[in-house]
Order: structure tokens, then sequence, then C-alpha cells
């Protein structure tokens, strides 16, 4: 048989490994792409190598990671399906993330596509019909090959063509797992992730938080929303100050040091490096106010609710002193705790 390549659009979770390895088990060869954005597998950039490396020893399965932030991000600002119960676009995540699986196939010298989806298993984004809407707004109706539920949905260019034989394929529906179980333990594999929503979207709290960066009266214009802001947003406490300025607190050392991490070129840092308190970061301060006023003004506020967020100062002590690191310089700056009135001005994202 001439020599067939497909694409696996790979999650990590259990459906798409057995989905790859089950392809696998007839001679095709499968590389699988892991999607990447603010929300989902953002993580696995820090260690792109090693990442491959531990899904090739666990699973037998190469990966190779996609980074699609920036066309995603846009995606948010008009899903053509909209949302399901939270901020999750689920159907157009699914149609814009096929839609680079299938341009990836001459990039990636591929056939056809492979995805573990399983019919039914999502109330939105699995039924019989949605599955069809994906394939048609995608472009990769006949390209994608579902080989856990293929026996009950329409043949494939890989299965008239030969390339794969359809009578091995499954007929999995529904959200039992007990077969995906048996399935696993066949191929030797017990080291896999329980089933669960690992985008961040679907969480009813955070998903509300990026709702409101999208929202028109947002801190950040829509159209100017990065990566960077999206990563920031997921950590710690979330407060736009009066004059405008976006203040990102953390609410203990590991939020602490995450924000120290996430700080970018534009941002101020500001800490109370003698006193126990929380690490904030001014997001793009320096574009956001229009004078060196305004930005001393919210540097002043940051400062009084960082000490107000601190460990109680001493008896007589009425300030404390906070570090600001901004375009290169160090400022201290001594403020006193925010009162609990005027904190009360500043918004919550």
């Amino acid at each position: 048989m001439t020599h067939i390549k497909a694409l696996a659009l790979f999650s990590g979770g259990l459906d798409s490994i057995l989905a790859a390895r089950l392809i696998m088990e007839q001679g095709v060869e499968v590389e699988a792409v892991q999607f990447v954005t603010p929300f989902f597998n953002y993580d696995l950039l820090d260690d792109v190598e090693g990442h491959a490396e531990r899904t090739y020893r666990k699973y037998g399965i190469k990966v190779i990671l996609e980074d699609i932030s920036s066309g995603y991000l846009q995606l948010l600002h008009n899903p053509v399906h909209g949302f399901g119960k939270n901020f999750n676009p689920c159907i157009d995540c699914k149609i814009f993330m096929f839609s680079r699986a299938k341009e990836m196939l001459v990039e990636r010298g591929a056939a056809f596509l492979i995805s573990g989806e399983v019919l039914g298993q999502r109330p939105m984004s699995q039924r019989r019909d949605t599955l069809n809407v994906i394939e048609r707004d995608s472009g990769t109706r006949s390209l994608l090959l579902r080989p856990l539920s293929a026996q009950l949905l329409n043949e494939t260019l890989p299965e008239l063509q030969g390339w794969v034989d359809r009578s091995k394929l499954l007929g999995f529906s529904r959200r039992g797992r007990s077969a995906q179980i048996a399935m696993a333990a066949r191929y030797g594999i017990t080291d896999y992730p329980a089933p669960a929503g690992g985008c961040t979207l679907a969480d009813p709290i955070l998903g509300r938080r990026i709702e409101q960066l999208y929202s028109t009266d947002s801190a950040r214009q829509g159209s100017e929303i990065t990566a960077a802001d999206i990563r920031l947003l997921l950590v710690g406490r979330q407060l736009i100050l009066p004059g405008g300025g976006w203040l990102i607190m953390g609410r203990d050392e590991g939020e602490n040091n995450a924000l120290a991490k996430l700080v970018g070129e534009d941002d101020a840092l500001l800490l109370m490096e003698g006193w126990p308190g929380p690490t904030a970061v001014l997001r793009r301060i320096g574009s956001h106010q229009s004078s060196d006023a305004d930005v001393q003004t919210a540097f002043n506020f940051a400062a009084a609710l960082i000490v107000r967020y601190g460990r109680k100062l001493p008896a007589g002590r009425t300030f404390g002193e906070v570090t600001c690191t901004f375009g290169g310089n160090r400022i201290l700056l001594c403020a006193a705790p925010l009162a609990d009135d005027t904190f009360g001005t500043s918004a919550l994202i």
C-alpha cells in the first residue's frame, strides 16, 4: 500500500489518544497537532521538546504544537455560531481549529485528518447536526475521519480510498467511558488525563472576566487584546482604577511569582520589598495614560492598594514602602493603606 500520513487533532485527552492509536494500528503514519491558545495548552510552549518527548514515551504518538492565539482572539469578537453557557464559542472553536488543520495537511505532507470526537458525547459540539456544520464550515467534509464513531457516520475519503479499513473502526456514542478505558488498557495506556473541561472560556468565573475584557467599556480596546492580556487576566485580583488603569494584584505567593514573570515592557511592577504583601502589575500604563501626572496618580493609587492588601502595618506606622519598576527605573513610593470608602471606587473585572 502507498505510504499514507494522517494529521490528528490532539487534545491530550483519552479520546484523541485512542483515535490516533487506532489509525496507527492500520499502518498509517500519524502526526498529532495540539493547538495552543491562552485559554488552553499555553503552558506547553514553555517546554515544547519536553512535551513531545513525554507524549511519545507515554502514548507512542508524535505531537507538534501549533499556536493559534492571534486568530483565536479575533474569533471571540463575534463567533458566527455564538457562545455556550459561558464565554465558550465551542462550535466556532472547532471550525477554526479544523480549518487550520486542513491548511496544515499540505504543510505536513498528510492526506487526511483525524479527530477523537465521539458522537453525542458533548451536548453542544458533538451532536450529529453540529458535526455536520463543523465539517461544512471548515471545509473538511470527507477529509475528516472520526475513528471512534466512524461506523455511525458517513464514509470518508480515507475509507473510500482504502487507506483505512472501515470494518476496524468503531461505533462509540454518548458519554459512557468504559469502552475507551478498556481500549486504553489494550494499548497498555494507563496514565491519561481524567475527562474535564480544559478550556478557560467555559469556566463561569474566568469566562466572565474574559467577556468583560471584550466588552465595549473595557480598559482595553477589544481589537488590541493580546495573549499576554489574557494570561494576566487569569491571575490574581483584577481592578480598574478610577483613571482607567488596569491593575492586577497577586493573592498568594504563587500568583505573585506568576505576575513577576508576566510583566511586559510597557507595564509597571509594584511590590513591598521589605514587607509581606501582593505583587502588582499596572498593565500598559505608559501607553494608557496621557501624561506623566496621570501615570504618577496611577502609581500612587496602586501603591495604596498594595499596602491595603499587605500585612497590617506595625503600631504607630502609617505608611508602607512600595517599589515601582517601570521603563528601566525604580521608584520608591510611600503610601498609606487605601481607605475602604476610596477602595470602593475601583471596579473589579
